[in-house]
């Protein structure tokens, strides 16, 4: 699943019919009803609904909460391009631009892996999970009037597709996107009995046909497959209202919108205006909020939020400092080690990496003892493998034996811990015997193998910050006679860099979701080791992985996925793929203290900002400058 707040990028009838009576029997004679598929105002992968058809709202949000304010937000980094489909590929997207579009369906906060109907009033798919069908919404707009339609669904989905490798990957299992009718499209998939492509394709992000394939103000014709600055046509929450490139990107709410009053956004989307500013360094970013130039911001960095914010605003409590658990998610935040390079082929050399890692004195010293580290691909999920297996997770591990380490039936996973000199001699010794072993001897103080080549490895960063980690792990690594350096590059750079795997070390980052699924195949499939843009950053290919993969994704019940993923995790684990960093299962936020969120906040959601928030013009009144 992919973690995103990241994140968080999101008709009319031919012949209209006046008698209820005579819809339903239209509905009774249509494609599907041949099918015997029934259509669904929502679901939940493995559960049922937590919220009826006809719900009203969400339970978190405040359904009276007060249209209004500006929220401003900073972007690190800079913009070029306003065009979703080639985002990863051709240019840097603006962060905002999700706002403008809408999917087809959406999902709740306070129930994971949920969807309900959006664009679409109701979708469904036969019990083999062989295709889905979604009923678009009559009164579904674009911004420019015109109906959301079938065809812009089946345009959105093969234009992503064609244009976009990794929902190219994401949608392989799609052979086929039909129209059924004016607000009907169907998907056929290549197998059967995977839970999770009905709720794929709900995520589909519909564009406007007729728009992409007009002409722009100037007379030029517009092409989908290139960045662009053109502001886009949409059909959700927000319009694009004015920006300067590379600097500032403002968004209006669409007063008009023909889905404000739908029960899957009553409270929500109540910003007048979201306007995100952009700056090149995080440390001007922090100066900027202080400066009161941003209103919000999730803060990543230990160090800022132990002492970056003792300034007069927040002595004052005009500034509001607020944590929020992550329940929605587990991740792997972690060193790639890039098993395309030779010298990483080997799991001994791959776990001398680990033993050198010194993250007790980093979290000691620089990352004020806030944090922890990973022991799991699904850290802080009910998915992490631990102890030795048993049950059906060893039933399932069973079946790929003699494909997977030994370790892994005797041997429960652990990470390196260096909290002591006399730990980090230990350490230091087991790497030095296992990089020996491999074919690594010490000669002169360098580490060669038996051609004489030095073992050289890159670590690379995008950020000044990124230095404060790699240059210490870099003196340990060169301790066992590693020739370890350090690049920072841009966040161009590092994206060209890491999208073609031009790398020997660099951080990844996977969220996981709590019904992990097709996105797997991304992360450690072996399709995805050679295709660039992938998320499988060090390369692995394993047909014991992919066969766990596969019983992940066809899991009949909640224990064999929860079973199928810790056996997934426990190999991942045991190859030592990666050198597992830091993490923390909570969202540290900071805000100028003129907005409010609901009194019961959303389990999964987090922070939810600014989803579900509004702006609070008592609190501004005392904060400051109203926005």
């Amino acid at each position: 699943m992919l973690e995103t707040d990241a994140s968080r990028l999101r008709r009319r009838l031919v012949i209209r019919i006046l008698l209820p009576s005579f819809l339903a029997a239209c509905l009774a004679l249509s494609p599907l009803a041949a099918q015997e598929a029934q259509w669904r105002h929502g679901s939940v992968l493995l559960d049922e609904p937590k919220y009826p058809a006809g719900f009203k709202h969400f339970d978190y949000v405040n359904p009276n909460a007060p249209k209004g304010g500006l929220v401003r937000l900073g972007a690190q980094g800079t913009f070029d391009s306003f065009n979703i489909v080639v985002a990863g590929v051709k240019g840097s997207p603006e962060q905002g631009i999700g706002l403008v579009y809408e999917a087809l369906t959406t999902s709740a906060l306070d129930q994971p892996n949920s969807s309900y109907g959006l664009l679409a009033e109701a979708f469904a798919y036969p019990e083999d999970y062989s295709s889905v069908t979604f009923r678009l919404r009559p009164e579904g707009r674009w911004h420019d009037g015109k109906p959301v339609t079938a065809d812009d669904v089946i345009f959105s989905f093969e234009a992503l597709k064609a244009n976009s490798p990794t929902y190219a990957f994401y949608y392989a299992n799609v052979t086929k996107a039909e129209k059924l009718g004016d607000r009907e499209v169907k998907f056929t998939f290549d197998e059967k009995g995977n839970r999770e492509l009905p709720q794929i394709m709900g995520q589909l992000i519909v564009l406007p046909k007729h728009w992409w394939e007009g002409t722009a103000p100037d007379g030029r014709k517009r092409d989908i497959t290139q960045t662009t600055l053109e502001p886009p046509l949409g059909s959700g929450p927000y319009r694009l209202k004015s920006f300067e490139p590379g600097r500032t990107a403002s968004y209006e709410r669409a007063k008009d919108h023909w889905g404000a009053g739908l029960n899957v956004n009553v409270g929500q989307n109540n910003f007048d205006e979201i306007r995100f500013e952009y700056y090149r360094d995080a440390t001007v970013l922090l100066e900027a909020f202080k400066g009161d130039r941003i209103d919000f911001r999730s803060e990543n960095s230990a160090r800022n939020w132990a002492v970056g914010y003792d300034f007069p605003a927040r002595q004052e409590g005009r500034v509001a400092l607020e944590e929020f658990p992550i329940r929605a998610s587990g991740r792997m935040q972690a060193f790639v080690l890039n098993l395309r390079r030779d010298q990483f082929k080997d799991q001994r050399i791959r776990r001398a990496f680990n033993l050198a890692f010194p993250f007790e004195e980093l979290n000691k010293t620089i990352f004020y003892g806030l944090y922890e580290r990973p022991s799991s691909y699904f850290h802080g999920l009910d998915l992490a493998s631990s102890g030795l297996p048993e049950g059906k997770e060893l039933e399932i591990l069973e079946s790929v034996r003699d494909k997977v380490p030994p370790s892994v039936f005797t041997t429960p996973y652990k990470n390196p811990v260096n909290d002591s000199p006399e730990a980090t001699r230990n350490n230091l010794r087991e790497a030095d015997r296992l990089l020996k072993e491999a074919g690594w001897e010490v000669k002169g103080g360098r580490r060669v193998n038996a051609k004489g080549e030095v073992f050289s490895v890159e670590l690379l960063g995008s950020s000044p910050n990124d230095e404060r980690i790699f240059l210490p792990y870099a003196d340990v690594l060169k301790r066992l006679g590693i020739a370890a350096t350090v690049r920072t590059v841009d966040d161009v750079q590092e994206t060209n860099r890491t999208r073609s795997f031009d790398f020997d070390i660099t951080t990844g980052l996977w969220p996981q979701s709590s019904s992990p699924g097709n996105e797997q195949r991304d992360f450690w499939g072996s399709q995805a080791a050679s295709r660039e843009g992938s998320q499988n950053l060090a390369g692995i290919a394993d047909p014991a992985v992919d066969a766990l993969i596969d019983r992940v994704i066809f899991a009949k019940d909640r224990d064999e996925l929860v079973a199928a993923t810790k056996a997934l995790d426990r190999v991942l684990l045991a190859h030592d793929y990666v050198v597992p960093q830091w993490t923390s299962l909570k969202q540290r936020t900071a805000r100028w203290d003129r907005y409010s969120h609901p009194e019961n906040m959303p389990r999964y959601g987090g922070a939810a900002f600014p989803t579900i928030w509004w702006y609070d013009e008592a609190k501004a009144a005392k904060t400051g400058v109203p926005r």
